[in-house]
C-alpha cells in the first residue's frame, strides 16, 4: 500500500458518544495515538510528524520559550502532546501554545491535569507534506472563534505562513525568508523563519 498518497488526518465519523472524561480516558488507553475530536465528537487520528518538519516546530519552540523567560512573560508554554477542550467542545492539541498565567491559575487542578477547558492565546502549527493544507485552515480560524488572539499557520511544506488574529483577515505570506511579530499578544517578539529555516 502507497501511504505517501494518504492525507491526514483521519476522521472517524462516530458522533458524540463519549463524555469528556471518557475520550480522556481512551486517549489515555490509548497513548501511542496522536488523537484530536471534533466539535462533533468525531475522533481525529493525526500522523506523526516527519524528522525535518519536527525538528523546524522544535526550533521555533526553543525560540518562543527563550523569549518568554527573558523577558520574564507570565505564562504556560505548551507543545503538541497536550490537549485543551474548547469552548466548542473540541479537542485540539496545537503544536505550540501559550495560555496567560491568570487564565492557567484560575483552572482547578482537575483540569490541568485533563485537556483543560481553554483556549490558548497564541497558538503555532506547523505543516507537514501529510497534512491537509484546508483541514489546518479550518483549524485556525476554529482557534481564533473560540477566542485565540493570534495564531500563526507555517505550511514548511510549500513555504507559506498564514497569520489569524481577533478582529482581522488572514494573512498570506508566500515565503518563509520573513519575520513574523507577536503583535497584540508578545508585543516585540520577533521569530525569524529565515534563520530557523536555513539552521
Amino acid at each position: 500500500m502507497d501511504t505517501s498518497l494518504i492525507t491526514m488526518p483521519v476522521t472517524f465519523k462516530v458522533g458524540d458518544i463519549m463524555s469528556e472524561d471518557e475520550f480522556f480516558r481512551f486517549c489515555q488507553m490509548n497513548d501511542t495515538l496522536n488523537l484530536e475530536r471534533d466539535k462533533n465528537g468525531n475522533i481525529i487520528f493525526m500522523s506523526p510528524t516527519g524528522s525535518s518538519t519536527g525538528s523546524f516546530t522544535t526550533d521555533i519552540l526553543l525560540e518562543v520559550g527563550v523569549w518568554l523567560s527573558s523577558h520574564k512573560i507570565a505564562g504556560k508554554l505548551f507543545d503538541s502532546s497536550t490537549g485543551f477542550t474548547l469552548p466548542n467542545g473540541a479537542v485540539r492539541s496545537p503544536d505550540i501554545s501559550w495560555v496567560p498565567r491568570e487564565i492557567w491559575d484560575s483552572l482547578s487542578k482537575k483540569d490541568r491535569d485533563r485537556f483543560a477547558p481553554v483556549c490558548p492565546n497564541f497558538i503555532i502549527e506547523v505543516r507537514s507534506k501529510s497534512d491537509s493544507l484546508r483541514y489546518l485552515q479550518d483549524k485556525m480560524q476554529e482557534y481564533i472563534d473560540n477566542g485565540c488572539q493570534l495564531a500563526w499557520l507555517i505550511d514548511h511544506f510549500k513555504e507559506q505562513v498564514f497569520i489569524y488574529s481577533q478582529g482581522t483577515e488572514v494573512r498570506t505570506i508566500r515565503s518563509l525568508d520573513i519575520q513574523l511579530t507577536g503583535d497584540p499578544v508578545f508585543p516585540g517578539f520577533i521569530l525569524d523563519l529565515s534563520a530557523i529555516e536555513k539552521s
